[in-house]
């Protein structure tokens, strides 16, 4: 039986690292230190977005040189995580949250002092590595200090700690760029990091598997390659044209690498992947809808800051506050217990179909309605934060519940991972989509809406463009909220057929 303590070959834990009895206190403690260095990490998935219009006037980046700040960031955590929450069993899961505050407290420096694109991308792709040790150790520090019947209320938490993070990024990066230069928002994560990294090392308690596997550091660098290349062919897609040999020969790279990953996690005793899990129905559904909803929102929410400002006409701050009303919903139904009480009166399967219903309908206010000014997306916003508050717990839970306790780290890496990897892809598809929507209307628009505005000569063809802009908009969220309800309908189904199985 997994536990707390060390190995049969280490001095056991001390009390206070064991798991605590139901209703003592300290854990609720310690739940709020790991979601403070969570916040930090989610936060810069999204502060990105708000200073696009900085970045791309004072580095002269064009669209694909923003879509790689932001996808540098997530893909290399989707591919280290599994590594990351391997390490975590095996060494420990403190001193592996300690080690990621310290990588991303300093991926934020170098990344606030950057002055060129290129170095702003690789000090982000730093601070992935520092964001993959602390986004698998959350998690799995939730399951092993909680009892089984406390734990979908605490992962309640903590899923509204990621909507939080994701959300309110671009309200950070609009009052940080409001009152100083865009490099602050980066280095804003260092007095953040710093305290958490106090905090976790007077409350968090060690925990470590009894026999921890041998981190796939093969495994982490063919997922690594594999996506990155499949993200870059779609980024590439609508600049240099999905027939062109650069997409067709990093899709080529993309599905070879990608199979080499999937047959080498096959056959090795320890994988990152165990590929067993995915006969796991509950298991399956779970982690579909996990991905498609990230994919949905991370793409949406991207191009939703780009459409206030560039379209609407708002600063950053502006921008920022108008993008607040999804994480205030979710954080107003998860922190009252009303997305937890509806869930469980619900059930598993038909929360996440309605949750992500409600998303998609959101995607879809957000897509139709924006051009009659922001009620249509403060619509769009409360409901796509209502799906989340209600479908993402429980996906998390079923990922975690369906996984071996000593495998707590793996398990909240496959999370992740998919999380990640979601968001990323979805920034790429939803932005490829626009981006080709964009040039099939304005052809000689440039490498991106700023150089199109400023090629107009005239107020009408000005208008012309943002007409365009919008179109595309409008376009991307469609594809974005199909997603999501597909990606409800199939986990609904999935879970709904494990529960019988279950039962039987």
């Amino acid at each position: 039986m997994y536990s707390m303590t060390t190995s049969p070959n280490e001095q056991a834990a001390p009390p206070e690292a064991t798991p605590k009895a139901p209703g003592d206190s300290k854990r609720w403690l310690i739940l709020g230190v790991i979601c403070l260095a969570q916040l930090t990490v989610l936060l810069d998935n999204t502060v990105l977005n708000v200073a696009i219009p900085s970045l791309t006037r004072e580095m002269n980046a064009a669209t694909s040189d923003i879509q790689w700040m932001i996808n540098a960031y997530s893909l290399v955590q989707s591919g280290l995580l599994l590594t990351a929450g391997s390490a975590a069993d095996r060494y420990g899961r403190k001193k592996m949250l300690i080690a990621g505050l310290v990588l991303f407290g300093a991926g934020s420096l170098v990344a606030g002092l950057a002055d060129s694109s290129a170095q702003l991308i690789a000090a982000r792709a730093g601070m992935g590595v520092g964001g993959a040790l602390l986004l698998t150790t959350t998690l799995a520090v939730v399951m092993q200090i909680f009892t089984p019947d406390e734990q979908p209320r605490a992962i309640g938490i903590w899923s509204a700690v990621n909507a939080l993070g994701f959300a309110t990024g671009p309200l950070v990066g609009g009052f940080m760029l409001n009152h100083f230069w865009w490099g602050a928002i980066f280095l804003i994560n260092l007095p953040v990091a710093a305290l958490g990294l106090i905090a976790v090392v007077a409350l968090v308690p060690e925990s470590k598997a009894p026999r921890g596997d041998r981190p796939d550091l093969l495994g982490a660098l063919l997922s690594t390659i594999g996506m990155a290349a499949l993200v870059y062919a779609i980024i590439s897609g609508p600049e240099h044209g999905w027939t062109s040999a650069r997409v067709l020969g990093t899709t080529a790279v993309a599905v070879v690498v990608l199979g080499v990953f999937a047959y080498w996690e096959s056959r090795i005793p320890y994988p990152m992947l165990d590929l067993h899990f995915f006969t796991n129905r509950r298991f399956t559904g779970a982690v579909a809808g996990a991905v498609l909803i990230t994919f949905g929102m991370g793409g949406a929410l991207f191009l939703l800051t780009q459409h206030l400002q560039f379209v609407l006409g708002y600063g950053p701050l502006e921008a920022g506050l108008r993008t607040a009303p999804l994480a205030l919903t979710v954080v107003a139904l998860n922190f009252s217990g009303l997305a937890a009480k509806a869930a469980a009166r619900l059930g598993a399967p038909p929360a996440i179909a309605l949750g992500m219903a409600v998303m998609a309908a959101g995607l879809v206010s957000i897509a139709t309605l924006t051009e009659h000014g922001y009620a249509g997306t403060l619509l769009g916003l409360v409901l796509i934060g209502a799906g989340t508050a209600v479908g993402t717990p429980v996906m998390a839970h079923a990922i975690m519940s369906s996984i071996p306790p000593e495998k707590a780290g793996a398990g909240a890496g496959i999370n992740g991972t998919l999380a990640e990897f979601g968001n990323g892809l979805g920034v790429a598809v939803l932005g490829a989509v626009l981006n080709a929507r964009f040039a099939a209307l304005i052809p000689v628009a440039a490498s991106s809406l700023p150089a199109a505005l400023a090629a107009a000569d005239s107020a009408q063809e000005r208008a012309r463009v943002t007409e365009a802009f919008a179109s595309g908009l409008e376009s991307s969220q469609l594809v974005g909220a199909a997603a999501v309800l597909l990606g409800g309908l199939l986990a609904a189904l999935l879970l709904r057929r494990a529960e019988r199985g279950e039962r039987t």
